[in-house]
């Protein structure tokens, strides 16, 4: 909210009608709803990324085992 009210002041401080700044203040808004990731956005990512890693990891492991046991 800090943002929006300090953009609107000053777009209102350099002569922009009302009614632009509004439009800008609310465009800014519905970008930062519609592109900005939030924090359960990221924690959710992390969860998945770490899961991924677990699954290649234990994946490399047991074709390493099993090469090595056929070489043996």
């Amino acid at each position: 909210m800090k943002t929006e009210l300090a953009l609107y002041q000053a777009l209102i401080s350099i002569n922009v009608p009302e009614q632009k700044a509004n439009a800008v203040i609310e465009a800014l808004e519905t970008d930062m709803l519609s592109h900005l990731a939030t924090k359960a956005d990221l924690h959710q990512l992390e969860v998945k990324l770490t899961l991924r890693m677990g699954l290649m990891l234990s994946a490399t492991v047991g074709i390493m085992l099993t090469a090595m046991k056929l070489m043996l």
